[in-house]
């Protein structure tokens, strides 16, 4: 069992009340499990979709209620794993974006003792400015990794940083370079025009990067993780989510609309504080984890 699975959601417990142990699940039943669906995020339409496509599983008498919704949420993830996470030929640049407070600091960081333990060298960029405090606490991972970062003063230009890092890795050979972004709302155009000018620095320096844009989406988010999503990749062109702060108290179903809403794979999920808490996604324990007992 991963740590991952360990701490659970709670979602199972009350799909079970809702549909029952020892009966077939009537009108009411199915209804109930729809609004259990939604409140843990799923959202209207996805929830009332999955339970149309489980009554279908159930039809033949085989299935339980419970199994076929957990099927049918599977198969859903299984659309969009076509293919497993691949750093690409270096330097590679991974951008990480994503709201305040998501976690994002924490991830480049997460994400840069991965690789560095995978044997792949690696550099930070400290694009993230405008938060007090943002380069400070992007220098101390630095400094306890053993990787270098590159960055400017607060408040100077973010796409100075990343143009500044991409330049390094490719002068020095290193094989990814991970680029810490602003922490913006997604609702502030000034700060979206300014990540997507980031992007566009990054590719006229290297037209095959950035390789990878990651999301990263705090799982406790809730249904502004549509917004959320929907807004960065239109700025940003995310290929990518980490799902972040997989603790106890997070609902998580948010993750599975936003797959299942705009197409984007889940690549890892963060669950601790360590930096060791980062693993790539794998669906099976998620829903394990999302329907926990």
């Amino acid at each position: 069992m991963t740590a991952m699975s360990r701490l659970g959601a709670g979602l199972g417990a009350r799909l079970r009340a809702a549909l029952g142990a020892d009966r077939a699940p009537d009108e009411a039943a199915w209804a109930e499990a729809e609004e259990v669906l939604v409140a843990a995020d799923l959202g209207p339409r996805l929830a009332a979709e999955v339970v149309v496509e489980a009554r279908k599983r159930t039809a033949g008498g085989d299935v339980s209620a419970h199994t076929a919704i957990s099927a049918e949420l599977g198969e859903r993830l299984r659309r969009v794993r076509d293919h497993p996470f691949e750093v690409g030929p270096p330097p590679a640049v991974i951008l990480v974006v994503g709201v305040n407070g998501s976690g994002k600091t924490t991830t480049a960081a997460k994400l840069a003792a991965r690789f560095q333990k995978e044997g792949r060298s690696v550099l930070l960029a400290a694009a993230d400015t405008y938060r007090p405090g943002a380069v400070e606490q992007l220098r101390l991972w630095g400094d306890r990794l053993g990787i270098g970062v590159v960055a400017q003063r607060a408040g100077a230009d973010p796409a100075a940083v990343a143009f500044d890092a991409v330049a390094a890795g490719v002068a020095r050979g290193i094989d990814v370079v991970i680029v810490d972004t602003a922490g913006r709302l997604q609702t502030a155009r000034d700060l979206m025009a300014e990540l997507a000018k980031v992007r566009r620095v990054i590719t006229r320096q290297r037209p095959d990067q950035p390789r990878h844009v990651l999301l990263v989406l705090d799982a406790s988010t809730g249904q502004n993780g549509l917004s959320q999503a929907e807004t960065f990749l239109a700025a940003a062109g995310v290929t990518g989510i980490v799902l972040a702060k997989m603790d106890g108290t997070a609902k998580g179903g948010v993750a599975l609309a936003v797959v299942d809403q705009f197409g984007i794979p889940i690549a890892f999920t963060a669950f601790g504080e360590e930096v060791g808490d980062l693993a790539p996604f794998d669906p099976a324990a998620y829903l394990d984890w999302l329907l926990a007992a």
